[in-house]
């Protein structure tokens, strides 16, 4: 019998009383020198933990998404080390990356996590599960692939093109994360308008060097090496992944 999963919609209407965008954002120092910030909604014993996309803060998640999430369990979203408002300098290695994820956690004092990572966060994730397995009970990558895939290497141009210019806008969020179909582009106009209509509660933007520092880590992870994909072998821990497209 095939699985059938609730709608977002549906998951919604069940949502908690304190939605996502009514959540305040909060800062943990950690052991590595920085103050994270993070939001924290829901409820459960081992967290869902969020590493955001490419060049993304805490509200550039559509906050549909962690109202239905955080309506079964407790969801935590956090800026990494550099990134929105979370201080420091952002790192070029998706390696670093995982380590200042793992200081986060850290300092969250959480040893048991659920991680969704989006686009290069999905990367980051990767790199948690191997270099501290017991801290992953299971994975959920979108958008990703693995290290030293083949046709990883940088982006194609209308891609860096519609997200990697100074200012983001939510054409170039729809151009990248919705297909070219119509219902597609009206259910990432339905986003956008979620995530880019926020007016209050609002975290810091990214800044340049983040977005040259995570662009530098993306092409790194790219660069062609087939022997790499046999780490994905250590990996032991669930997964559910829907590769980049």
């Amino acid at each position: 019998m095939p699985l059938t999963l609730p709608t977002l919609e549906a998951l919604v209407t069940t949502a908690q009383k304190q939605a996502y965008v009514d959540v305040p954002t909060k800062v943990v120092g950690a052991a590595n020198g920085f103050g994270y910030a993070y939001r924290d909604v829901g409820s459960g014993t081992v967290p869902l933990v969020l590493l955001q996309h490419f060049r993304g803060n805490l509200d550039n998640w559509d906050p549909a998404l962690i109202d239905a999430l955080a309506s079964h369990r407790r969801v935590i979203t956090f800026d990494n080390a550099g990134v929105g408002g979370t201080n420091g300098t952002t790192p070029n290695t998706v390696e670093q990356m995982a380590a200042d994820a793992i200081s986060f956690l850290g300092a969250m004092e959480l040893d048991r996590v659920d991680i969704l990572g989006f686009s290069i966060g999905s990367f980051v994730a990767q790199e948690i599960a191997l270099s501290r397995p017991a801290l992953v009970r299971g994975l959920v990558l979108a958008s990703s692939a693995p290290k030293g895939a083949a046709g990883m290497h940088g982006w194609a141009p209308w891609v860096i093109d519609a997200v990697g210019k100074p200012e983001p806008d939510p054409v170039g969020y729809l151009k990248v994360f919705f297909a070219n179909s119509a219902s597609s582009q009206q259910a990432g106009q339905q986003a956008a308008q979620r995530i880019f209509g926020r007016t209050s509660n609002l975290d810091q933007p990214t800044t340049w060097q983040t977005r040259q520092a995570q662009y530098d880590a993306v092409c790194a992870w790219g660069i062609p090496n087939h022997s790499l994909l046999q780490r994905l072998s250590a990996i032991r821990q669930p997964v559910f992944c829907r590769q980049r497209r």
